[in-house]
């Protein structure tokens, strides 16, 4: 607990120290410099970091500025034209990616304004299915989201294109981005982020040609470059419309017979502990750790050479941790029977809501429904098999080989 209180506190000072230097128009604190110019640290800056202009860089980084403010060239083709006349990265790629690009075009630093805390790191969300290959918890616990243009704090730096420029080049990659055929971003498939292939593993997706002709497939059945160009999996489509309506007659199955899930939950509620399990564990290991400090004492005294006192020490210390896996498993218990009684008492009264207005749901609320209550969708090559959420913090024996964590509903295959 002190540990992540000097941790959190140290944090928040370098925050502000890193805010107070923005403020102040240190360059240094920015550390980095983007294509068409050279960080000088302080130690070669005689005290002080600046940008320094790479008229070799700077002059592409004009030639693309060109290209979109007056030309009106899309982004796709500048990075056309970087490779038809051999410009390559700065790190020697022959193709720019049009991320790339698009960083380039947006950076104010080229206009002479550099930005500080242009990101927000806020906590990652639990994913809503596991990606096949990948851990249950991403990596990274947090992810960068994009901050108001008011809160950015403006550092001077040499400035490569003209303001006025600058800002034609927003206004054109604004009305590229209000021309092109791109699909609107958000949710667009009832099942989107629930289906995987129980053949391969990998995700069902969404395809669309037309309003009749809409249909889930599996990415495995693709001849993607990430799978050598060949077909990974043979597991067939599925039409769009009669496997949603599969899956929502499951979920309104469920909520309108909600004793099926309280009775899942109830046997989850089955296996207590014993009440003075957890006191007697806390009384072993205080014994335990008397006995340790005694023996680190006898040994510090000499008492015991190091050839004793090494292996009794190593067998204390493996017994006391142990004893605290089992203490931390108990408590996991009590959270978990303690949360499964609040969600048996607001069971009924949710599905008394629901039941009502489940055939008239629009969309959204389906949506919603179903990501509360549905963990994942399992496609065969025969069935549909809908595993719903549980929620449980311990794992408790299943049944007719069921997961401990979910409750199966099979349904045909549309």
């Amino acid at each position: 607990m002190i540990a992540e209180d000097e941790r959190a506190k140290f944090l928040e000072r370098s925050r502000r120290g890193k805010r107070h230097a923005a403020q102040e128009g240190r360059v240094g604190i920015l550390c980095n410099a983007p294509y068409g110019y050279r960080y000088v640290n302080k130690q070669e800056g005689g005290g002080e970091a600046r940008f320094e202009i790479r008229f070799e860089e700077a002059r592409i980084v004009q030639q693309v500025y060109t290209w979109v403010g007056q030309d009106r060239c899309t982004i796709n083709e500048v990075c056309r034209r970087l490779y038809q006349v051999g410009v390559r990265t700065r790190t020697g790629k022959e193709y720019w990616d049009h991320k790339t690009i698009w960083d380039m075009l947006k950076n104010p630093a080229y206009k002479g304004e550099a930005a500080f805390g242009k990101t927000h790191w806020v906590p990652s969300g639990p994913r809503l299915r596991v990606p096949r290959g990948k851990p249950a918890q991403p990596r990274r616990a947090s992810w960068g989201k994009d901050a108001p243009k008011e809160e950015w704090i403006t550092i001077p730096v040499p400035a490569l294109v003209d303001p006025v420029l600058f800002e034609a080049v927003q206004e054109q990659l604004e009305e590229n981005r209000r021309r092109a055929r791109i699909p609107e971003k958000g949710s667009r498939y009832l099942l989107q982020g629930l289906l995987v292939c129980a053949k391969c593993g990998y995700a069902y997706h969404g395809c669309t040609n037309d309003a009749r002709n809409a249909y889930y497939r599996c990415s495995g059945s693709m001849s993607l470059p990430r799978f050598g160009g060949k077909r990974w999996c043979w597991n067939k489509e599925l039409r769009l419309d009669q496997t949603d309506a599969a899956v929502w007659r499951e979920v309104c199955q469920l909520l309108e017979e909600p004793e099926r899930l309280e009775q899942e939950y109830r046997q989850r509620l089955q296996p207590p502990s014993k009440p003075n399990e957890q006191e007697g564990l806390d009384a072993q290991m205080g014994k335990l750790r008397r006995g340790l400090a005694r023996l680190i004492d006898s040994y510090a005294e000499g008492f015991l050479d190091k050839q004793e006192f090494e292996p009794r020490v190593t067998r204390m210390r493996e017994r006391l941790q142990h004893l605290e896996e089992q203490l931390q498993r108990l408590k996991d218990e009590a959270e978990g029977e303690e949360e499964l009684r609040v969600i048996l008492g607001r069971l009924e009264t949710f599905a008394a809501k629901v039941k009502d207005g489940l055939h008239d749901a629009d969309f959204q609320t389906r949506r919603d429904i179903i990501r509360a209550l549905v963990k994942r969708v399992e496609i065969d090559e025969r069935q549909i098999r809908v595993v719903f959420r549980v929620s449980p913090i311990f794992p408790a024996p299943a049944s007719d080989g069921a997961s401990p964590n979910c409750i199966f509903v099979r349904g045909n295959r549309p």
